[in-house]
């Protein structure tokens, strides 16, 4: 039987990949522009995935729920780096958030002699944010969601995964961490004693 390509999550790698790509949509310091910013962007985003769009018609209220889907999901990436701006009320509201996903869009097993797999059970926009969420969950199914994190640098948030042994990376790059420490030196300057 043949892998149709409205299954696009075959294996963790997969999974992540989507997840970064979801979550990496948003505007940032480099200029990338909201990719979420109107319902075509949502839609050509959702193509370029693979995911299923046949017959779709994405609204604005569409683009806004994947915009909402995707924050609560970087905040939650963020605690994943140990980023200490965040409250615990924003967690428990991401976390919240999260949840009312998890029951807008639910969730079904496919099984089969190679295994099984999560994948969004509706059709349109439900699909395709079920599908998101289908991915969130067989990362943290295998222990693979702690690797996924937000980079703590404030303008930049940038989602990528953690590989290094001690899952200790708070930064997506060189540079973002960089940026953290000189903006961390010119405070201390700040502060010190004339």
């Amino acid at each position: 039987m043949k892998e149709s390509p409205e299954e696009p999550i075959r294996s963790g790698t997969d999974a992540a990949q989507l997840v970064l790509g979801f979550l990496n949509t948003r505007a940032n310091a480099a200029g990338d522009p909201e990719v979420f910013a109107t319902p075509d962007g949502f839609a050509d985003w959702a193509r370029g995935e693979n995911l299923p769009t046949a017959g779709t018609v994405v609204t604005e209220s569409d683009a806004v729920a994947a915009r909402e889907l995707r924050d609560a999901l970087v905040a939650v990436l963020l605690t994943h780096a140990g980023d200490r701006t965040l409250s615990d009320e924003e967690v428990a509201d991401a976390e919240a958030r999260l949840v009312q996903a998890s029951v807008r869009y639910p969730l079904i097993s496919l099984i089969s002699t190679r295994g099984a797999r999560l994948t969004g059970a509706s059709t349109g926009t439900p699909g395709i944010l079920g599908t998101v969420v289908a991915a969130v969950t067989q990362l943290a199914l295998h222990d693979d969601w702690a690797r996924l994190k937000a980079c703590c640098n404030p303008p930049c948030h940038t989602a990528f995964v953690d590989r290094t042994r001690n899952r200790a990376a708070r930064y997506c790059s060189p540079a973002c961490n960089s940026q953290v420490s000189m903006r961390a030196l010119r405070e201390r300057r700040r502060n010190l004693p004339d």
